[in-house]
Parts: C-alpha cells; sequence; structure tokens
C-alpha cells in the first residue's frame, strides 16, 4: 500500500513490507521503486522491515520540486528514516547511490551501513580510451540524447542497452510500466533535472562515511567504460576499512532487476553484519 510523506512543498511516496531491522531502498532516475520488485520479497523473507521509496519526481511522488539533486534526495531519504524510526541500512542505486553516501555523511545516527548499486558518486570524466568501448558509447549517446531531447523513447533505448544479456522476465511490462510513468507531465522534465545535476556534492562526502559500505557494479554497465575501476575509486575516497567492491559478471546498470539472486547474495551477508537489530 502507498504511503506519503510530506516534505516541505513535495511529498514521496514509498511502501513499507515486513517486519525486523528497516532497511530503506531507492532507486535511479526515470524509474520507480518497481525496480526492487524482485529484491524486496527476498528481505522481508531474510526477516527485514523493507521501505521502497519512489524519488521526488518519480513514480508516485509529487514532481513540483525546486531542484533535484543527489543532497535533495538525500535529505527525502533521511526524512523517511527518521519518520519510519530508523537507524536504516540504506540501498542507492545510480543516483540515489550518490545520496546515500551523502546521507550516511550526514546522519550517521540514521544510517548503520549503505550498499550503492552502479552508484554516480563522483565527478565524472570522459578520458579517449573509454570511447573505445562500444557499450559504453552507446550508453552515453543515449543518455545525452534523452537529457537533450527530453525523449522517452530515447530513454528506453538507453534501458535495452543497460540490461545486456538477459532481461527479467517481465521485461514488457517493466518497459510499459516505465513508458506510462514517464509519459506523466513533469516526469521527463524531472528527470532531466537529475541528469543535469552533478555528483560533485556527494564525491564531497566520501571522506565523511562512517558506517560499512558496499559498491555493488557490473562489469557490461555501459555508464562507465570500466565499472570495477569506478567502484574501486569510490572506495578509494573513504576511510580506510569503510568501502568494499563486488562486481556481479553480465550485469549492466541495474543489477538488482537483472540479476537479484546474485544481488541478494551480496546483500544479505553484508545486513547481517551491519542492520540495526532490538
Amino acid at each position: 500500500m502507498t504511503e506519503y510523506l510530506s516534505i516541505g512543498t513535495g511529498r514521496i511516496a514509498y511502501e513499507v513490507t515486513g517486519e525486523g531491522p528497516l532497511v530503506v531502498l531507492a532507486h535511479g532516475m526515470g524509474d520507480s521503486r518497481a525496480a526492487y520488485r524482485f529484491v524486496i520479497p527476498r528481505l522481508v523473507a531474510a526477516g527485514y522491515r523493507v521501505a521502497a521509496a519512489d524519488l521526488r519526481g518519480s513514480g508516485e511522488s509529487s514532481t513540483e520540486w525546486a531542484s533535484f539533486s543527489r543532497t535533495d534526495i538525500a535529505g527525502d531519504l533521511i526524512a523517511l528514516i527518521r519518520h519510519l524510526g530508523g537507524p536504516a541500512v540504506l540501498v542507492g542505486h545510480s543516483i540515489s547511490g550518490g545520496a546515500a553516501t551523502i546521507a550516511a555523511a550526514q546522519a550517521p545516527e540514521l544510517v548503520s551501513g549503505v550498499v550503492e548499486l552502479a552508484p554516480f558518486t563522483r565527478a565524472q570524466s570522459v578520458r579517449l580510451g573509454d570511447l573505445k568501448v562500444k557499450r559504453y558509447r552507446a550508453g552515453m549517446t543515449r543518455l545525452l540524447g534523452t537529457g537533450m531531447l527530453g525523449s522517452v523513447k530515447m530513454w528506453l533505448s538507453y534501458l535495452d542497452v543497460a540490461f545486456p544479456g538477459p532481461k527479467p522476465a517481465d521485461w514488457a511490462e517493466q518497459v510499459e510500466r516505465i513508458r506510462g510513468n514517464m509519459s506523466e507531465p513533469g516526469r521527463m522534465k524531472a528527470m532531466q533535472k537529475m541528469a543535469m545535476s552533478a555528483p560533485s556534492d556527494a564525491g564531497e562526502h566520501l571522506g565523511g562515511v562512517r558506517c560499512p559500505a558496499l559498491i555493488v557494479e557490473g562489469t557490461l554497465d555501459p555508464d562507465w567504460a570500466d565499472p570495477r575501476a569506478e567502484g574501486e575509486a569510490i572506495v578509494a575516497a573513504m576511510p580506510d576499512g569503510i568501502g568494499t567492491v563486488a562486481v556481479i559478471d553480465g550485469a549492466g546498470h541495474y543489477p538488482h532487476t537483472q540479476f537479484p539472486d546474485e544481488t541478494i547474495a551480496l546483500l544479505l551477508p553484508f545486513l547481517a553484519r551491519t542492520a540495526a537489530r532490538a
């Protein structure tokens, strides 16, 4: 059942399932909490209380926000964790991976651990050698086209590249759900603003993370020429001993949707160590 949390002039949609230590899931841009549809039942079965949120401007959350930066998203997630009686382990994907970094640094009493799935957490730069990687060129072309044109069709074309190899069993339904949601008034504008927000605000907080962090990358993620190197750079910017990198072979930019079994196999041991228990 969808619930709403009012924050300033907007409201965030979320859904809570299960009982136990709190785990908060945040998706990437151009998506909704449905991205975690394969992960949530497994976490609930393992004894966790799972809150899946729609980012501002996404899913069932409102669209009339002044800005859509990682800092803004982090503030929303901190407010949700506080509302739900945290602390929580915070799982963020892509842009919300960067937001999870900020939330952990700004509210350490509310975040006991962070998992960042294919996160955009550092300032990005394109090297000439990166352009030799075909999947990287294909992904960047489609992302830039989506940002400039505001095209839902172009965004769906990017998703086809971001899910290399096997697609989820309900792929057709996923595509139509995203097409429908992104065609609603204000949704694409919100995503364009997210895409324009630089991840430097998250990078500035990497050194302030004090809780354990797990960075999960996919070997075929089109958003980086070398996904493992990106994950290792994120961990290197954190205090020593805080972060760990895990790589899922064959996964693209959405390991939690494309390879939920492998993602859960990484999440459960991490949660066992970090989730706050009564």
